[in-house]
């Protein structure tokens, strides 16, 4: 497909989608176990590996650091027996948060990481304190520089790491450096989330010794070396979410191949609850769609909880809803930008700083916007609008399909990052969309 310097989608919204939608690997396990394959000089095969930007961003990434790649459809696979040095290029750290989690295996080889400020998704502070703190407590040493920071360590040892909270990026950063320290780690109130779930599957077949115990305790045990591996990656639970209420909303029916209940279970349930019906299949899920939506409360929450990147879709099912829902982001504290565009078509939306919700919260008395209030149902038009992140991106998408009339949507490489062929995909199911 050509690309031009500034592509949008033209939507032409307001028909039902029907048909079946293969979804495809989960783009927040593939791309972390790319980088763990530098744990050995072995080869590791990855498939199901999503077609996506973040995956050839972090191939780009992976490439300048010396490391071999062969990359065909859904297939990686990655020899970082050549990797040159620990010294990351500042000018691809922009393009996602990849370039952080490469501290555990370069340290490992080098004694010492150079990594520059971070990019990605610009939806919070997301600071990376929490991965540096626990590295210091494995015994590295932290140079802080005005666009980068330094670590070195010429042997991680093991330690007992507490988080403040279970963060996803620092949870498998320090799992990636553990599984190499000398000693037995372990990271409490630590993240569990489906994706870190299949890495560690990633790492036991390479040889780590990892185990998770109760109250979200990872116990992993170092090992001198790890070998080579085949991995299938899982599938996006968050494509899946996103498919399933690109039915709901159109007024249609949609068979999302690959979607798996054991990774949906709190978004199913709150499904169910706005009146969204679905039917569990061996190899996916349908979803349905139905002529009232009942309004309700939503609170995100770290896994097993209600996932915050569900959010933004869930939020354009709710505007459809004959009511009042309230949504309390409880994950980042400036998630809901993304809603101004919404209102400019016609959903009536307001954001608050107060914790409109009974889960403790982090952002309590900071005057964050992150709470809020959808009153619907309310119809859509058709509008030009800008993507400002990939989340916020397929909402937006969402939108255009269901207004009548024309839509422009610009910014289309934030949804690129994340979602594989989402045109083609669209298209299948009878979207009237095309990319300019």
């Amino acid at each position: 497909m050509k690309k031009n310097s500034n592509p949008a989608y033209i939507v032409n919204g307001g028909k039902p989608l029907y048909g079946s939608v293969k979804i495809g690997g989960a783009k927040n396990a593939a791309t972390k176990q790319m980088v763990a394959s530098l744990l050995t000089d072995d080869e590791v095969k990855l498939t199901n590996v999503p077609q996506i930007g973040d995956v050839d961003a972090t191939i780009e990434l992976l490439k300048s650091l010396g490391v071999k790649i062969a990359h065909k459809n859904d297939e990686v696979i990655i020899n970082s027996k050549s990797i040159k040095n620990g010294d990351v290029a500042s000018a691809l750290s922009r393009k996602n948060r990849i370039p952080i989690l490469l501290i555990g295996p370069l340290l490992h080889r080098f004694g010492e990481a150079r990594i520059p400020m971070l990019g990605g998704c610009k939806i919070g502070a997301r600071p990376v304190d929490i991965h540096l703190d626990g590295f210091k407590k494995m015994g590295a040493e932290i140079i802080y520089e005005e666009d980068c920071y330094t670590v070195k360590a010429k042997e991680l040892q093991a330690a007992m790491i507490e988080l403040p909270f279970p963060s996803v990026g620092a949870t498998e950063n320090l799992m990636l450096a553990a599984v190499r320290a000398k000693g037995t780690t372990t990271i409490s109130n630590a993240a569990i989330e489906p994706e870190i779930m299949d890495t560690a599957k990633l790492l036991q077949s390479m040889g780590a010794i990892i185990n998770l115990e109760a109250n979200r305790t990872w116990v992993i045990e170092g090992v001198e070396s790890l070998s080579g591996a085949e991995h299938n990656v899982i599938h996006d639970r968050i494509e899946a979410a996103s498919f399933g209420i690109t039915a709901a909303i159109t007024g249609g029916e949609v068979f999302v191949e690959g979607a798996e209940q054991d990774h949906l279970l709190t978004f199913l349930n709150a499904l169910r609850r706005v009146g969204v019906p679905f039917t569990i299949k061996p190899n996916g899920i349908v979803f349905g769609s139905a002529k009232k939506y009942s309004p309700i409360t939503l609170e995100t929450d770290v896994h097993p909880g209600f996932m915050t990147d569900w959010q933004q879709p869930f939020v354009m099912l709710l505007t459809q809803s004959d009511g009042v829902s309230i949504v309390h982001e409880t994950i980042f504290e400036d998630r809901f930008g993304y809603t101004e565009a919404l209102k400019k078509m016609g959903a009536t939306i307001q954001l608050h700083s107060d914790c409109l919700g009974s889960r403790q919260c982090r952002y309590q008395h900071q005057n964050f916007k992150h709470s809020c209030i959808i009153v619907g149902a309310t119809p859509l038009t058709a509008a030009e609008i800008t993507i400002p992140d990939l989340r916020a991106g397929f909402s937006y998408i969402l939108a255009a399909l269901m207004a009548k009339g024309k839509s422009t949507v610009t910014g289309v490489e934030h949804i690129e990052r994340g979602y594989e062929n989402l045109i083609e995909k669209l298209k299948g199911l009878g979207a009237d969309i095309k990319r300019a």
